[in-house]
């Protein structure tokens, strides 16, 4: 199948992680359920990451599950959470985060670019304190957004004081984190447990893996009984090591992040020759993902000449995502067709 761009899950697994799953098959018996020599490699090396050797990490296979248990474990079940009208927690997780967490509500706000503010926040936090309400709990963010913009650190930073000062926690869904740090230039220490992130789902299935999402308390005693929480609903698996192994390989010679650079480097290079053809783009390109102004009839051109693409995502506009095996002769081939199907 010719390389598509519905989305970075469409890609393959990249060739560092294939070789690391191999490896990790190749050595014979070894202890289950994350008692294994790559579990305990991957947890030093998010550790040394991060920049912070008393964080508590753990593996599970989707991202569902980990947005889902890490903002089950923040809290109970008349607690609510406040997240972006287009969050993905909100819009794509079927329930999810409300059903692990046995009823907690989704409370969304509206924002420019996909990004919630701070006077936005404190809003929500003080529309209403009484009983007959849930009472807010966690501030969920989006990093990159789901229209492909990226908080700063100062956004993000005072978000967070906001949270804080109202007894909230922060959570950071970051399913293309690695896109949010590679646009930003900045460790991942700095965008995220020091401007005030408690939480952090870190994916990988959109970076070059084939399965597996981590999920990181930079407060260890939030991850209280979270592997409990874990395994009962059914995420643990027994050979964990085949989910920790490919994150070794990625985060080995910092092969996540050029994974990222790459993937917004084709994104970039896509913008602009959608900008040479005269079509406007919605939202500023910062991670790997171009949203763009396409007539109907363009589009259903475009895709009859067998491209993927999708226009449900957030406030509209067709989405075009660039993955790390995205190359410049993919880029060059969806551009010849769509300047054809152009006229």
């Amino acid at each position: 199948m010719r390389h598509q761009f519905a989305s970075d899950t469409w890609a393959p697994m990249c060739p560092a992680a294939i070789r690391a799953l191999i490896e990790a098959s190749t050595r014979g018996h070894v202890e289950p359920y994350g008692d294994d020599p790559w579990t305990h490699q991957a947890a030093v090396m998010v550790r040394e990451l991060f920049e912070k050797p008393d964080l508590e990490l753990f593996f599970v296979p989707t991202g569902t599950a980990s947005n889902a248990l890490a903002l089950a474990s923040m809290c109970q079940s008349y607690h609510s959470v406040i997240c972006h009208q287009h969050a993905h927690i909100e819009t794509d997780e079927c329930g999810a985060p409300e059903f692990f967490s046995n009823g907690t509500k989704l409370l969304t706000v509206a924002g420019e670019n996909g990004k919630l503010t701070p006077p936005a926040v404190e809003r929500m936090v003080l529309r209403r304190q009484d009983i007959h309400y849930p009472r807010p709990k966690v501030v969920s963010l989006t990093q990159a957004t789901e229209v492909g913009t990226v908080y700063r650190l100062d956004e993000i930073a005072a978000i967070a004081a906001v949270a804080k000062r109202h007894g909230l926690h922060v959570h950071l869904d970051g399913a293309r984190f690695a896109n949010a740090i590679a646009h930003l230039g900045c460790s991942p220490a700095a965008a995220t447990w020091q401007v005030g992130v408690d939480v952090l789902c870190f994916g990988g299935t959109k970076n070059g893996l084939g399965i597996g999402e981590l999920v990181v308390f930079f407060n260890a005693a939030m991850a209280h009984e979270f592997a409990w929480r874990v395994k009962q609903a059914g995420h643990l698996p027994a050979k964990l090591r085949y989910v920790a192994a490919p994150w070794v390989a990625l985060l080995t010679d910092g092969l996540w992040l050029e994974n990222a650079r790459h993937a917004n480097r084709m994104a970039i290079e896509l913008a602009a020759g959608f900008r040479q053809l005269g079509l406007p783009l919605r939202y500023a390109v910062e991670a790997n993902e171009v949203f763009v102004d396409l007539k109907p009839e363009l589009a259903s051109a475009i895709q009859a000449r067998g491209w993927h693409f999708y226009n449900f995502i957030a406030d509209g506009g067709w989405r075009f995502v660039c993955s790390w095996d995205t190359t410049q002769a993919d880029v060059a081939a969806l551009l010849v067709d769509v300047r054809a199907c152009l006229g």
